[in-house]
C-alpha cells in the first residue's frame, strides 16, 4: 500500500484528494494547508487528517502530491526529496529556472519517482493518436478561457500556454531554434492574452495562442505534416486525422478521392479515432502510483517540466523585450 500526503488543499488540491480517494493501491495519509479556514473544511469535507507541520507529514508517507501555489513548489519538493519521497508536482514545476534546476539534480541524488503534472498528456483525445510518430513540420494551438481571478499571478504562458509548450515539445523532439512573442495584459498585472511563434533545428514551426480573457473556451491543436493534418480538440475530447494516400484506407471513416492531373489519383482518408473516456487527473495519479509501486518510468519527467519551464521563461523574456521596444 502506497502511502499519499498532499501539499496544498485549495481548487486543485481538492480534485487530487478526492482522485487518491478512489485508489484501491493508495492510502490518503493526510495534506498539509497552512490555511486554517480552507484546511477545516477539506478536512471535514474528504474525512482525512490536516497536518500543520511538513516533517510530522514527511515521516508518515512514501510519496507525496505537490499541489501548492507555484512560489512553494520548490521548497515543498526540495524537502520531500532530501527526505527520499517520491514527488508528484504540478505544473509549472518551480518559480524559476534556477529552482527547476536544482530540483532536476535533487531527484538525481534521490533516486526516486518525480512527475510533473502536465495533464493534457493524459487527455483522451491527445491519447487516442496511440505510439504513431507525428513529427509535424507545422503546429498551430489555441487555448482560451474565460476570466477567473484565479491563476493571475502568473502570466497565462505559465498559466495556460504552458500545456501546449509540453505538447509540443513532446511532439517536435528537435531543439528551439528562435522564439517570438507579444502579449498584453488586460484585466491582472500580468499577461492575460499571449501569442508565441517557436522555430524548431527541424524546420517545425509553432503558432501557440493563449488567452483568459474570452468569451468562450477552446483547447484546440492542429498539425501538419507532408502528408498528413491531425486535430485534437481537448475540451471537446475529439480527434481527426486526415491523409493523402494512394489507394484505399481500410481504417478511413470517410474516403473522398481526387483528380491532381496526369492521371494522377489519390485518396483523402479521415479517420476518426476511438476516444476512450477517461478523468485525466485520475490517469495521471493512477500512473504515478503504479511508476512507485512497480519501478516504473514516470510519462512526464522532471526533465520534460524544466524544459517546459525553459520554453516559457524564454517566452516571457521575448514578451519583455517587445514591451520595451514599443514603449521606447
Amino acid at each position: 500500500m502506497l502511502k499519499i500526503g498532499v501539499f496544498g488543499a485549495g481548487h486543485l488540491g481538492k480534485i487530487h484528494i478526492a482522485q487518491w480517494q478512489q485508489l484501491q493501491n493508495v492510502e490518503l495519509i493526510g495534506f498539509y494547508d497552512p490555511d486554517d479556514a480552507q484546511s477545516a473544511s477539506v478536512a471535514s469535507q474528504y474525512q482525512i487528517p490536516r497536518f500543520t507541520d511538513i516533517s510530522a507529514l514527511l515521516e508518515e508517507v512514501d510519496a507525496v502530491d505537490i499541489v501548492s501555489t507555484t512560489s512553494a513548489h520548490y521548497e515543498l519538493a526540495k524537502r520531500s526529496l532530501l527526505s527520499g519521497k517520491h514527488v508528484f508536482i504540478e505544473k509549472p514545476l518551480a518559480n524559476t529556472l534556477e529552482e527547476g534546476l536544482a530540483l532536476i539534480n535533487l531527484v538525481k541524488e534521490a533516486n526516486v519517482k518525480c512527475q510533473v503534472g502536465h495533464v493534457e498528456r493524459y487527455n483522451p483525445a491527445f491519447l487516442a493518436l496511440g505510439e504513431q510518430t507525428v513529427q509535424p513540420m507545422f503546429i498551430e494551438a489555441h487555448r482560451l478561457a474565460q476570466f477567473n481571478p484565479r491563476g493571475t499571478d502568473v502570466s497565462v504562458i505559465l498559466d495556460l500556454m504552458i500545456h501546449d509548450i509540453d505538447i509540443v515539445l513532446h511532439l517536435v523532439k528537435s531543439p528551439v531554434k528562435r522564439i517570438s512573442a507579444s502579449g498584453v495584459s488586460v484585466l491582472s498585472e500580468t499577461a492575460d492574452i499571449a501569442n508565441a511563434r517557436i522555430e524548431f533545428d527541424n524546420g517545425c514551426v509553432a503558432n501557440l495562442t493563449s488567452s483568459r480573457i474570452s468569451l468562450k473556451k477552446m483547447r484546440k491543436m492542429r498539425l501538419f505534416r507532408q502528408d498528413a493534418y491531425i486535430g485534437i480538440d481537448f475540451l471537446e475530447k475529439k480527434t481527426e486525422i486526415i491523409t493523402m494516400k494512394d489507394g484505399e484506407d481500410k481504417n478511413s471513416a470517410m474516403e473522398f478521392p481526387v483528380e491532381l492531373g496526369d492521371g494522377n489519383r489519390k485518396t483523402i482518408s479521415v479517420q476518426l479515432p476511438e476516444i476512450q473516456p477517461a478523468n485525466a487527473i485520475l490517469t495521471e495519479l493512477t500512473e504515478f502510483a503504479d511508476a512507485v509501486i512497480n519501478d516504473k518510468q514516470v510519462r512526464v519527467s522532471v526533465y520534460d517540466g524544466y524544459q517546459a519551464m525553459d520554453v516559457a521563461h524564454q517566452i516571457l523574456k521575448k514578451m519583455s523585450m517587445h514591451d520595451e521596444q514599443h514603449n521606447v
